[in-house]
């Protein structure tokens, strides 16, 4: 089964920084666009950013952009999410998931084929 493994996540105050990482398991598989969602308690799971086999095309939601910075080294199959500036407001558990139909970066979930488990972000005050 296709699974992708999140790291980097762990607690900060706000302000501060974390990289957070996302690559395959084990078996290699076909991958085009890869993105980050989050979830925190009692909201719904929502994009942050996605980026483009190639790096083409790159988007952010509003509440990240100037702040998260996405980014993939694809002789790894690993995309990247560095977060800055970060706000108690960013707590959540990171998931990280790919693209394999297509090349076309999209802030749906449901257009997505391959998911990672999560990781914890904690962002206190």
């Amino acid at each position: 089964q296709v699974q992708l493994v999140e790291s980097g996540g762990g607690s900060v105050q706000a302000g501060g920084s974390l990289k957070l990482s996302c690559a395959p398991s084990g078996r290699t598989f076909r991958i085009f666009v890869m993105g980050w969602f989050r979830q925190a308690p009692g909201k719904e799971r929502e994009f942050v950013a996605t980026i483009s086999y190639g790096g083409g095309t790159i988007l952010y939601a509003n509440s990240v952009k100037g702040r998260f910075t996405i980014s993939r080294d694809n002789a790894k199959n690993t995309v990247y999410l560095q977060m800055n500036s970060l706000k108690p407001e960013d707590t959540a558990v990171y998931y990280c998931a790919a693209r394999g139909s297509v090349n076309i970066a999209t802030m749906s979930a449901k257009e997505y084929d391959y998911w990672g488990q999560g990781t914890q972000v904690t962002v206190s005050s």
